[in-house]
This record gives C-alpha cells, sequence and structure tokens, in this order.
C-alpha cells in the first residue's frame, strides 16, 4: 500500500499542474470555527492535507522555553481515546501518514492519504489536536528526546550560526528572535506536564487554525468530516502582530568556536524590516535572487565556480510571512579559505549593492521565479503549502493567480532602489560556526 500511494503522490507531481484563476477553484469556508479550503485537481485518489496554527516556540513568551516544542511532540503520543500504537496501525493500514512539526511562531500538521480514507484520517488529526493524552511517562520521553537533538544542534555549524544571527539582529521579545541552545537545554529539566497541558489549552484551537486539502476531493464529504471532527472545538489565539525589530546591541563580528569541525559555517545579514506582503518586497526578493538564488546566482558563479572557495553560498529573504524578517547570505568555507572567502564574498556583495542588477539580470530573474512558482503549484503538496502559505501571509487565494502579473512587473529600477533602501552592508552581522583559526 506504501508503494501504491507514493507512485500515486508522484503521479500528482504530474498531473496536477496549476493554472490561472486558482481563486475561484478554492472552496473556502468556516467550519466549527475553522478556515477550510479545499481545492480539486486532475489527480485521482491521493489527498495532501496541511494546517497550521500560533502555537510555535514564539508563544512561550517569558515562561519555559521548552513548551511549545514538548506540547507539539506530545500530539502524536495517543490520545485520550486510544493509544499510539492504535493510531500508528490505523495510519500504517491504509498507507497514510499524519506528521505534527513546531517551528518559531506555529505548529503544523501535514497529511497525505488516498481519498478514501480521508475521513480517518481527518477524524484522527482533529482527536489528536483536540484530546491528545499528554500523560506523564510520554512527556518524559519527549523531555529526553528534546534533549537528544539540541545536544546534536550544538555540534551542527550551520545551526550555531544561524542561531546567533538571529539573536544578533532580532530585539528581545520580537517573535523571530531564538531562545539558545543553552536556555532551552537550562529550561527543559524544569518543564512541567502542567505547563503542558495549560499551553495546549490556550494556544490550541479553532481560532486561527486553517485547513487545506488538495487533490481527489469530495468538498460535501470532507466538510461533513470537518464539521463531525472539529465541533466544539474552542480556543486559540490570533497570530502574534509584533512591533519591528529595534536592533540589538550584538557584535557585528562574531565567532561560535567548534572545535574539530571540517567546515565552517557563515551567516551575513541584516533584519530586513519588511514582511512578505510589504511593497517592496517582491522587488528586494528578485534583487537578492539575482545576487545568491542557486547556480545561476552571482555568489555561485564567482566565489564557488571562478575562485573554487566554497561548497556553496547563496543569498536569501527569511522569516517574514508573521512578521519582518531578516535578509541573509550564507555560505560554507573550509578553515583555510575562510578568510579569502569573505573577502570575496563581501566584495560580490557591494558589488551588487553599489552597482546594482542589470536589465537583463531582472529580466531572467522574473521569468525563473515565475516558473519555479507555477511547477510549486504542480503537485498536490506544493498547492496545498501555497494556499497554507498565502493565508499566512495575510493574502486570499486570488494572490496565487495574482502573482505572476505582480513579478512580471517589476522594473530593474524597483528592484535596485528596494535593494538600496532596505540593506546596508556596513550594517550587517556577520557570523562564523566552527574551528575558526585564532578563536577560542
Amino acid at each position: 500500500m506504501k508503494a501504491i500511494l507514493t507512485a500515486l503522490v508522484f503521479a500528482a507531481g504530474l498531473a496536477g499542474a496549476a493554472s490561472a484563476q486558482i481563486a475561484t477553484r478554492v472552496q473556502r469556508t468556516t467550519i466549527a470555527g475553522v478556515d477550510v479550503m479545499i481545492y480539486p485537481t486532475g489527480v485521482k485518489d491521493v489527498v495532501t492535507i496541511k494546517g497550521s496554527l500560533p502555537a510555535g516556540d514564539a508563544l512561550a513568551g517569558d515562561g519555559n522555553a521548552a513548551i511549545p516544542s514538548l506540547t507539539g511532540m506530545l500530539l502524536d503520543q495517543g490520545t485520550t481515546k486510544q493509544d499510539k500504537f492504535a493510531i500508528a496501525e490505523k495510519l500504517e493500514s491504509v498507507g497514510a501518514s499524519i506528521n505534527f512539526s513546531v517551528g518559531q511562531q506555529l505548529s503544523e500538521v501535514s497529511a497525505k492519504c488516498l481519498a478514501k480514507d480521508v475521513p480517518l484520517v481527518i477524524g484522527l488529526i482533529a482527536e489528536q489536536l483536540r484530546h491528545p493524552a499528554l500523560t506523564a511517562e510520554e512527556f518524559e520521553k519527549a523531555k529526553a528526546q528534546f534533549a537528544g537533538q539540541l545536544q546534536r544542534s550544538l555540534e551542527s555549524t550551520d545551526a550555531r550560526a544561524g542561531e546567533a544571527f538571529a539573536r544578533a539582529v532580532y530585539s528581545p521579545g520580537h517573535p523571530n528572535r531564538v531562545a539558545s541552545t543553552e536556555e532551552y537545554l537550562a529550561a527543559l529539566p524544569k518543564a512541567t506536564l502542567a505547563e503542558v497541558k495549560a499551553f495546549h489549552a490556550k494556544y490550541y484551537g479553532p481560532a486561527r487554525f486553517t485547513l487545506v486539502l488538495v487533490g481527489d476531493v469530495d468538498a460535501p464529504a470532507i466538510q461533513k468530516e470537518i464539521s463531525a471532527g472539529f465541533t466544539g472545538w474552542t480556543g486559540g489565539v490570533d497570530y502574534p502582530h509584533p512591533a519591528k525589530s529595534t536592533g540589538t546591541d550584538a557584535a557585528r563580528d562574531q565567532t561560535v568556536f567548534m572545535a574539530d569541525k571540517t567546515s565552517i559555517s557563515v551567516t551575513l545579514g541584516q533584519a530586513s524590516g519588511l514582511r512578505y506582503s510589504d511593497p517592496d518586497y517582491q522587488a528586494l526578493r528578485v534583487g537578492t535572487a539575482i545576487l545568491g538564488s542557486g547556480f545561476t546566482g552571482r555568489l555561485m558563479g564567482q566565489v564557488r565556480d571562478v575562485e573554487g572557495l566554497t561548497y556553496g553560498i547563496g543569498s536569501r529573504l527569511a522569516n517574514d510571512s508573521l512578521a519582518d524578517g531578516d535578509w541573509r547570505i550564507t555560505a560554507t568555507f573550509a578553515p583555510s579559505k575562510l578568510d579569502q572567502g569573505l573577502v570575496s564574498t563581501r566584495r560580490e556583495l557591494n558589488k551588487w549593492f553599489a552597482q546594482g542588477a542589470t536589465d537583463k539580470e531582472v529580466a531572467n530573474r522574473k521569468t525563473n521565479l515565475i516558473g519555479t512558482f507555477k511547477v510549486g503549484l504542480a503537485t498536490t503538496d506544493g498547492m496545498a503549502g501555497s494556499l497554507l502559505t498565502s493565508v499566512q501571509r495575510g493574502f486570499t487565494p486570488a494572490w496565487l493567480d495574482d502573482y505572476p502579473r505582480q513579478i512580471n512587473s517589476l522594473t530593474t529600477a524597483q528592484v535596485n532602489g528596494a535593494i538600496k533602501k532596505h540593506l546596508d552592508p556596513e550594517k550587517m552581522v556577520l557570523v562564523k560556526a566552527g574551528t575558526v583559526t585564532g578563536a577560542k
């Protein structure tokens, strides 16, 4: 059965090609307080489900930093109605899957199943979200598992560089400012099951829960199942609406020394001050892609292909769906090539900032972004994710239809203007994580 479902999901990528007027095909309703979007595609038998609500790590506030993640980890560890083994057996018997994850601001659920098994999967998602068992035994297991994950992250140069960067560019209280790994490790032993239960009661509810179903969908039948599964559910909170990051007094050149590492992870950037929905965002995104998106970006073309200084390098905008985010270059260098690699990276950054992008680069990148966008909508998974993300960013599904026009309308002057307006290489934070010569 698993092999059959995998083949069908692959077929969905070929048969579900998105066309114009996506919004007219989305059936969006509020059911039992849940924002539900159902989108039919030409694929047969397969349905992808995605959902999210505001219950991520940032929602811990001044409380125990580990509680949101621990709560999410317990969602699939049994309910008050059946244990985790019974749930796993039901899913395994039909080749379906349900996965929960917790990010900085959101708790998310994703599932895949055959069309005939949608009632089962919706029922289990509702049961796990509404009635997790939250037992002391599973709580202790989750704490141990989380501690192991944190210890492994202490050995990851990418994770350490990213963490230090976020703490350097986002002011205290901003939802994108992450707790340090050491803070999580200190919080874990103090976390209590009572705190998990209180967090679940407050933040898990329909207030901002969005559920998207894409594929071979029977809308009336699905709406009936959602009503049966979620009627009576209460609680939840709105998305956070933070003020923009006011910056920090963190050092602009930081080293996280890690012994015996064969590579050094580098992050160079700043808070962008932009949300995805802001007017200048797409212009800056086009410019950023020209600098460092994949093998066609300037950074890979010069620093990697011509000079051979890096394993990989790129630039991107990040963490801006629900709050103002950041702009960053990430790269990996061998310790012996770090200094030369940073010189080359800054040279390309400064050249791009001073001279801007060319008309040809802008035209090519717009074509690339639109093509990538359309390809992403050509699978049930991609369409479900795009619909969900559009809502998180404050758009309606009509935004997906309008995106190509928005990108096509951008001018080179707008792109270069956004670069100059929102970035300043002289104020960027540089973080190096790994075995950096001369550091301790």
